[in-house]
């Protein structure tokens, strides 16, 4: 049997037991009943704590563990905004980047032999425009992480432009929830911290390189006559 397939048999299956097995954890509810249980502890075990939370963090981000977003408040309320930003910013890029590379090692060379011609053009967009189209993508919280994680790692973009871009572009996402999660025990549901208008802003926030690269192109001498 071909090794790769191996790996992805065994990644899928971890991925589905991990998110049957522990994914009625991670509700807000829980999440409450944690900062409760966890804030002395974190007190007195500070560093350790926040060792744990990261890894878990990058786990539960490379896995595609729904669940992502309850962690993410928890953390704020536990360790503050700040140390929290700093966890969850590096901790979700690194999972998003073993995310990338896992479908990549997996799936590209596949996907590539099979639909090579037909994504001839598409490959070429990426070499050229990729980084914009990727902060684009992580700046509208409409399309899921994991999906943009997996979607890239088929694409030509490099593995260093991916990271960084990943980096810059949840930066923004992350701070609406960390902040919203240093008041946790006032939160009565997720679809509240990301209300109408804090959805139209990120849009618009991740229409705007694309917009501004359009305005460029059509600007320059070549395009003018």
């Amino acid at each position: 049997m071909n090794k790769k397939l191996i790996i992805g048999i065994v990644l899928i299956v971890t991925i589905v037991l991990l998110a049957t097995q522990f994914g009625q954890y991670f509700t807000l509810d829980n999440a409450k009943e944690q900062q409760a249980l966890l804030a002395d502890y974190i007190e007195n075990n500070f560093v350790f704590s926040a060792l744990v939370y990261f890894f878990a963090y990058v786990a539960i981000t490379a896995f595609s563990i729904p669940g992502a977003a309850v962690v993410t408040l928890l953390g704020a309320a536990l360790f503050g905004f700040f140390t929290s930003l700093f966890l969850v910013s590096f901790a979700s890029t690194i999972g998003a980047t073993l995310a990338f590379l896992s479908s990549r090692y997996l799936l590209r060379e596949w996907v590539q032999n099979k639909f090579g011609a037909k994504l001839e053009t598409l490959n070429q967009g990426v070499e050229k425009d990729g980084p914009f189209y990727l902060f684009s993508l992580r700046l509208i919280p409409v399309f899921p992480f994991f999906l943009i994680n997996l979607l890239m790692g088929l694409t030509p973009i490099s593995t260093t432009k991916f990271y960084l871009v990943s980096q810059l572009g949840m930066l923004p996402g992350t701070m609406v929830y960390l902040n919203a999660g240093t008041q946790l025990a006032n939160i009565d549901s997720l679809s509240g911290i990301v209300s109408p208008s804090v959805l139209a802003s990120f849009v618009l926030l991740g229409l705007f390189p694309v917009i501004t690269k359009w305005i460029m192109a059509k600007l320059r001498p070549n395009n003018a006559a």
